[in-house]
């Protein structure tokens, strides 16, 4: 099968779809993101994540209406969202206000084999988010 090349594709950031907006809303402020507020009726954002990139989130209702076959996940996502702070203090420290907060904690803080300090942690609706503290000096 030939390869199609498409010139010029830039990648311009991931879409989640969510079941509550607004637990969604607060939980990227609490991680630290600068969320507007959402339109539509509070049922679409868009997330400026820096160098033409965005976390965009919507409600069932909002993908339902170009996807009408869009089901909800079966299973947890195979991936994660990945977030870089400012020092593996702040992995430790983000980790445990997030789970105080009631979410659910994926991953401990762990030193990973990469020489980073690294936890996981579940937004609202299950998605991965991945957080990494700088290498030691």
């Amino acid at each position: 099968m030939d390869r199609v090349h498409v010139p010029d594709i830039a990648f311009v950031g991931v879409h989640l779809t969510v079941a509550d907006m607004a637990a969604s809303v607060a939980f990227y402020r609490r991680i630290g993101l600068d969320v507007p507020e959402p339109v539509g009726g509070g049922t679409h954002v868009e997330i400026d994540l820096g160098h033409g990139n965005r976390l965009a989130l919507s409600t069932v209702e909002v993908t339902r209406m170009y996807d009408p076959g869009w089901r909800e996940p079966s299973r947890p996502p195979a991936g994660a969202l990945q977030f870089d702070l400012p020092s593996r203090e702040a992995v430790d420290a983000l980790y445990d206000d997030l789970v105080d907060a009631g979410h659910h904690g994926h991953l401990a803080p762990v030193d990973a084999f990469w020489g980073n300090r690294y936890a996981e942690v579940d937004d609202p609706d299950g998605n991965i988010v991945g957080f990494h503290g700088l290498t030691a000096p």
